[in-house]
């Protein structure tokens, strides 16, 4: 018989330090008591929850305060400005071990010098806050992206001196897909580094005349589009062939991708017109999908049964979005998937994250 969790009460709480601001008072997020930690039939396990968010008011305040890069009608916004002691509880009440805090790209559209500005403001925050709780935090690095050669030194401080696990990236560059020569250096660099890279799509806004209107569709449709589009050019580029150790995580299980991968291995054969004849990828398109990484933040055990089907459970990390309350539960979500196995539910909570981002488990 599976046990879930020991509900240990007593989870370790911050000194108070506060590196972003504060959460929200009263906040239902970090009502429930502690749960952690969590145990498959008796075998404990480190949650590590690779999707969650942060932001900081000293990085905002460059672009014209944080109401520019912060969406203060989504539920849980205001909570990225992290207050340690609260997201601490936040963490204890969804059984959390640990979370690996990213920033969603909002400066690839700024100059060269602004863009460094916030990335090392970022960055070096990030560092701060991981250090002061290494048992609790993790966290992606920013990258300057359009400046590929920048980005380079600025990957290389993060993994080598910052002790953060990778970055954190967009699903496109600008105009550049992730596919484009002039990224080519930075993914050597991330797999010469053994760094992941954590995709987050920003949506698709020259659809978003198609996407007005009810179903906040620019991110219900927008956000997994981009995603899936992202790593499509990776696959059909020939970019993973180039690349064939790098380390990709995606947000939302990869977007659309999983839901119909099939469609990928007939393109070419239906349509030779729409390919590249110079490009011949090494496997089929499908294949890529089991060198790649997904979270899994899919909401339903469904939905979760099919993508590790799919990409397969050494594939897949925890993943809630957090602040943004579209998946308090991401433990139990884990646990009500019936078809894993324990061997598998242990990986998804926290080996496979503990393995490809070199975190002690």
């Amino acid at each position: 018989m599976n046990t879930r969790r020991g509900f240990f009460t007593g989870a370790a709480a911050a000194a108070g330090i506060v590196f972003c601001g504060c959460g929200l008072p009263g906040s239902a997020h970090a009502a429930t008591p502690a749960r952690r930690p969590v145990a498959v039939n008796g075998t404990r396990v480190k949650t590590i929850d690779v999707h969650s968010h942060c932001i900081f008011h000293e990085a905002a305040a460059l672009v014209g305060g944080d109401a520019v890069i912060m969406n203060p009608t989504v539920k849980g916004a205001a909570e990225g400005f992290i207050a340690i002691e609260e997201r601490l509880k936040a963490m204890d009440a969804q059984a959390i071990d640990m979370e690996v805090l990213s920033i969603n790209p909002f400066w690839y559209g700024k100059d060269r010098d602004l863009g460094a500005q916030i990335v090392k403001i970022q960055n070096e925050k990030l560092a701060e806050l991981v250090a002061s709780k290494p048992d609790r935090f993790a966290a992606f690095a920013s990258l300057t992206l359009q400046d590929p050669q920048l980005a380079v030194q600025q990957l290389e401080m993060a993994v080598k001196k910052q002790g953060l696990r990778g970055a954190a990236i967009g699903d496109r560059v600008n105009d550049w897909e992730f596919s484009n020569p002039a990224l080519h250096s930075v993914w050597a660099k991330a797999e010469e580094l053994g760094a992941s890279l954590f995709i987050h799509p920003q949506g698709v806004p020259e659809l978003n005349a198609r996407l007005k209107g009810n179903g906040w569709l620019g991110n219900t449709i927008g956000n997994p589009l981009g995603t899936t589009i992202a790593l499509q050019h990776l696959i059909f580029e020939g970019t993973l062939d180039k690349f064939p150790g790098l380390k990709v995580i995606s947000a939302h299980g990869g977007g659309f991708l999983a839901s119909y991968a099939d469609r990928s291995d007939h393109a070419c054969f239906v349509s030779p017109p729409g390919c590249n004849p110079n490009i011949t990828l090494k496997k089929k398109p499908t294949e890529y999908l089991n060198q790649l990484f997904f979270d899994t933040l899919v909401f339903t055990p469904e939905a979760l049964r099919h993508l590790a089907a799919q990409v397969g459970t050494s594939q897949l990390m925890l993943g809630s979005d957090y602040p943004y309350p579209w998946e308090l539960h991401p433990v139990d979500h884990i646990f009500a998937t019936k078809t894993l196995t324990d061997q598998q539910k242990l990986a998804i909570l926290g080996t496979n994250a503990a393995r490809v981002l070199g975190i002690k488990a």
